[in-house]
């Protein structure tokens, strides 16, 4: 980024100049190089691309009127070598056609002979700062490459290692399949790793130097989704402003992991079945057809069996992801890789928050690894986050821990009564202590939902929990 034009011109901008009359590159060459400027030239199309290829300009000065090409298809080529490239129009030929055709294949500015100096040597100089600008971003895409990378490793570094045996078979099969190439199918409740254990497909397999692409079809509208998937061009529909590649061709040689894929509308699951056979695929308004080679990794929260019976999968695209299929348990038949998980957690939110780890009290690890967790590995991560950002002097007791633990025994108890005690024996205190209780219990903890159900204020609720002892 430039603070003002003197700071282009030092770093020595690079122009190339591919133009017929040798009297305007002379003029405007020296012109240029007066500014700072660096000036490379050429006479033909056949000589501004070779020039092109070894100068690696940043701004190129094309005249459409050159003796061995069209003007515009020496830009259209330009572009295919050296897509940045700032490319600026300068010609005889003025026309408003030529102008807005420039424009469409991609270049930066038309201006016409005759012209003012002053305003050819703004746009350069606002060209340049464009190339640069992009320059910029692409060293800062890979940094940011870089960065991701180092904090995959790191968080694998950290990754606990779940003893149960019923993980110990997850990894043995992700052993097996990751180094394929066959589509993989995870399944399993909301929170329990999936997109976990698609990562570390990835990272295991021949594709790990490639990037891996997430999308979830449940995270957008059905007329948003076909999009984001296939990609379009600019003017394709409503609000396409710009060409944008999708998500496909973004995981060009690497895996595509779809998330949710139930939720993809039946519609589109035609057109993606089309294209993982046929491994092409068109953009939306392109006639371009662009091959498809990834790798897919699917996953689904929801019973596939259910989901066939409906309709809302097709069968021919089950059989066709459904080549190698995980299903990943949910924590409550797991506990015993809740301590793991429990320490690993604790180090990863201690360091991000800055605060060092904080003693989890015996009650409160009793507490973690009684409770079912319905939201599997994701409830619990919440949980210990809302831990250490409230463990008071290096320690997490129960009162550091989210209320739905605290409630547990409660909604346990309830539970227990609601299937064991026959009402007719209980005096009117223990009734109303036993319907509190299952109110809390249907209600999963939530005290506001249970006083609606009760028909009282919350106030009322928080009153008679404290008078039955029930923890708040």
């Amino acid at each position: 980024m430039f603070s003002n034009h003197k700071d282009i011109e030092k770093e020595g901008t690079k122009i190339l100049v591919i133009d017929d009359d040798r009297a305007v590159v002379a003029t405007l060459g020296g012109w240029l190089e007066r500014h700072g400027f660096h000036i490379v030239s050429a006479s033909t199309a056949a000589g501004g691309l070779t020039a092109l290829t070894r100068e690696e300009p940043d701004v190129v000065l094309l005249d459409l009127g050159l003796p061995d090409a069209e003007g515009l298809e020496t830009l259209a080529e330009i572009h295919s070598r050296q897509p940045h490239v700032a490319v600026i129009i300068v010609t005889a030929h003025d026309s408003l056609d030529n102008a807005i055709e420039s424009i469409k294949r991609g270049a930066f500015h038309f201006i016409s002979k005759p012209y003012v100096p002053e305003e050819l040597l703004s746009l350069v100089r606002r060209a340049a700062e464009k190339r640069e600008l992009l320059r910029e971003t692409a060293k800062l895409r890979t940094h940011a490459e870089l960065l991701s990378r180092r904090l995959e490793a790191a968080e694998q570094q950290l990754a606990p290692s779940c003893p149960s045996g019923l993980m110990k078979e997850v990894e043995a099969l992700i052993c097996r399949v990751a180094p394929t190439d066959a589509n993989v199918f995870l399944m399993g409740e909301s929170g329990v790793g999936k997109e976990v254990m698609a990562n570390r497909i990835h990272r295991l397999s021949a594709r790990a130097d490639r990037p891996m692409i997430r999308l979830n079809c449940a995270a957008f509208p059905a007329n948003l989704i076909e999009g984001e998937l296939f990609g379009y061009v600019k003017g394709a529909f409503t609000g396409a402003v710009n060409d944008f590649p999708g998500m496909i061709a973004q995981a060009e040689g690497g895996t595509l992991f779809l998330d949710e894929i139930v939720d993809m509308p039946v519609e589109l699951q035609t057109r993606f079945l089309r294209a993982l056979q046929e491994r092409e695929f068109r953009a939306l308004g392109s006639t371009k057809t662009v091959a498809a080679h990834f790798r897919l990794i699917a996953a689904t929260n929801r019973p596939v069996a259910a989901a066939l019976q409906e309709g809302t999968l097709r069968r021919d695209l089950y059989y066709r992801i459904n080549t190698f299929q995980i299903e990943i348990p949910p924590l409550r038949e797991r506990k015993e890789d809740i301590p793991a998980l429990v320490t690993t957690f604790v180090k990863q939110f201690a360091c991000r928050l800055g605060k060092p780890e904080p003693q989890i009290t015996p009650e409160a690890f009793e507490r973690l690894t009684a409770y079912d967790w319905p939201g599997n590995i994701r409830e619990l991560q919440n949980a210990i986050e809302y831990g250490v950002v409230l463990a008071h002097e290096n320690r997490m007791t129960l009162k550091e821990l989210p209320k739905e633990l605290l409630l547990a025994p409660a909604i346990r108890a309830a539970t227990a009564l609601l299937h064991q005690t026959p009402p007719e024996t209980l005096n009117l205190e223990e009734r109303e202590r036993t319907t509190i209780l299952m109110a809390l219990a249907k209600a999963n903890g939530n005290k506001k939902k249970a006083a609606q159900m009760l028909g009282i204020h919350r106030p009322t609720l928080y009153s008679k929990m404290k008078r039955y002892g029930m923890e708040l």
